[in-house]
């Protein structure tokens, strides 16, 4: 799922309540389901600027199959959709509207599934690229999600994924701020930690790139390419 907040001030609003989720209602479900149909118009910079640096980042050939993990509102897929009208999109999300807001802007051949990133709903080698932008910093077992995205991923197929990058200094305030406010936050990585739960994870070749999306904000992208057995 992409995250909300691009500076502290845009982000106090949503992150500021304290109040405890519905009783039996994950953190997450509790605070996206309500922010889910203003979630693009609240930040459409940094929701524009970090699917595009993901996009990029990728290579996608025109039949392949491609899983967007956290899709959110369906941003990212959008401009899939958009580069390869001939690949195959999925979309997984925990939050159901969050996935509304998606099948309202995607086309009716994008599947989108109710799932979480440590318990993907996909068969063995189902997908030629898996994706994720910024949401990492939502897990609670990343060792965990990352074997998943590995599981469901074909032999030479390509993992990527973006999120914040503990290594730029507001990046590192945000998280300070979202542990002590967001009950549905984890942790944010930096480029070494990043790399030892992907090496963790059982991915040794993988590469990160960080890079700034403005003067105060920075991100990270991981890439790796699974091996065949």
């Amino acid at each position: 799922m992409l995250v909300s907040g691009l500076i502290v001030g845009g982000m106090g609003a949503s992150y500021m309540s304290t109040t405890s989720p519905s009783k039996g209602q994950h953190p997450i479900v509790d605070k996206y389901s309500r922010l889910a149909e203003r979630y693009d118009a609240k930040w459409p910079f940094y929701v524009e600027a970090t699917t595009r640096e993901t996009l990029a980042r990728l290579s996608v050939r025109p039949a392949d199959r491609v899983l967007d993990v956290g899709c959110g509102t369906g941003a990212l897929l959008c401009q899939f959709a958009r580069a390869y009208p001939q690949a195959y999109l999925v979309g997984v999300d925990p939050v159901p509207e969050m996935l509304a807001v998606a099948r309202r802007r995607l086309p009716p051949a994008v599947e989108l599934r109710v799932g979480w990133a440590e318990r993907l709903p996909f068969d063995d080698e189902s997908f030629d690229v898996v994706v994720s932008c910024n949401m990492f910093h939502y897990i609670r077992q990343p060792v965990a999600a990352l074997r998943e995205m590995g599981r469901v991923l074909r032999a030479c197929g390509q993992l990527v994924i973006t999120d914040w990058c503990d290594d730029y200094f507001l990046c590192r305030i945000c998280d300070w701020y979202l542990r002590l406010f967001s009950p549905a936050h984890v942790k944010v990585y930096s480029e070494r930690q990043c790399l030892r739960l992907i090496e963790g994870a059982g991915h040794p070749q993988a590469s990160i790139e960080r890079y700034r999306i403005s003067w105060l904000w920075g991100l990270m992208t991981a890439r790796v390419t699974k091996h065949a057995a």
